[in-house]
């Protein structure tokens, strides 16, 4: 039988980004869970705190050059790469010159939160589908990490759900604390609207927050996994209202043991 396939789709990975909770995470388990066999593949935003000479990131020019349309403005949609030493993988970046380029990640430099970061959060989602379609690569599971990731769920099964690359993919939603305190912008639910998206498909409360974000995550996911310990019990508690599968936070089990098992649960697979 083959292996099965995972995509990452993570917010921070170190050694790229400062040591974080998200950031340590999108380091350890893409490895541990290449370890126990499975196909991987990891991307992350290029944020304009990556340093690229360092990380030795090349662009990959034949999965570069798409143009990514939101509110009817073309965002040329740049692919880099790079090797974890030692790690035996790759991670991939998605590049733009306007959202990450010269730009950190929720904040700017003075801590001001950026008035697109949901627009950032689109470009990401449509950017990672897409360059995924051109790798021809059919993931078994799709495995979101942080708020940038968030609104990757809704697109796999709303716009993408025709797609082969995505057809029969499981998509699994870790929630974490780290966020962002400010609404997205009032045009951010319009913008969603892409491919067959409807306003129905989207049922979060207006304005947009980090909670509601969440929500609508957990609602096209097909398990929901709390990676920090302090989450606003509202997102848990709507996770819990659902029927599908939900970890809540665990002190003392593997992690990756805790997605591998979850992984196969929701492939009907549990007896693997």
């Amino acid at each position: 039988m083959n292996a099965k396939k995972v995509l990452f789709i993570t917010q921070e990975i170190t050694p790229y980004v400062p040591e974080s909770e998200l950031s340590l995470v999108g380091r350890d388990l893409p490895q541990a869970i290449q370890d126990k066999g499975y196909e991987i593949r990891t991307f992350m935003p290029k944020w304009g705190n990556v340093n690229e000479r360092r990380n030795q990131l090349h662009e990959v020019i034949r999965l570069s050059g798409m143009n990514i349309i939101i509110d009817d403005t073309d965002h040329p949609l740049i692919i880099k790469v790079a090797s974890i030493q030692a790690a035996r993988r790759q991670v991939y970046f998605i590049d733009n010159d306007d959202y990450f380029q010269h730009r950190l990640m929720a904040t700017d430099e003075n801590g001001v939160e950026y008035e697109d970061n949901g627009e950032r959060a689109i470009f990401y989602a449509r950017g990672v589908l897409e360059t995924v379609k051109k790798l021809r690569w059919n993931p078994d599971i799709v495995h979101c990490h942080g708020w940038m990731s968030a609104i990757v769920p809704l697109f796999i099964k709303k716009a993408y759900y025709d797609e082969p690359s995505f057809r029969d993919t499981k998509v699994i939603y870790s929630v974490y604390e780290k966020g962002f305190e400010s609404n997205l912008s009032t045009n951010f639910t319009n913008q969603l609207l892409f491919k067959g998206i409807t306003k129905n498909d989207i049922p979060v409360k207006q304005p947009v927050n980090f909670t509601e974000l969440n929500k609508l995550a957990i609602a096209y996911s097909d398990g929901v996994i709390q990676n920090s310990e302090n989450i606003n019990p509202e997102i848990m508690s709507y996770a819990h209202s659902l029927s599908i599968p939900v970890i809540d936070y665990q002190h003392d089990q593997t992690y990756a043991d805790l997605c591998d098992s979850l992984y196969n649960k929701v492939c009907g697979d549990a007896n693997k």
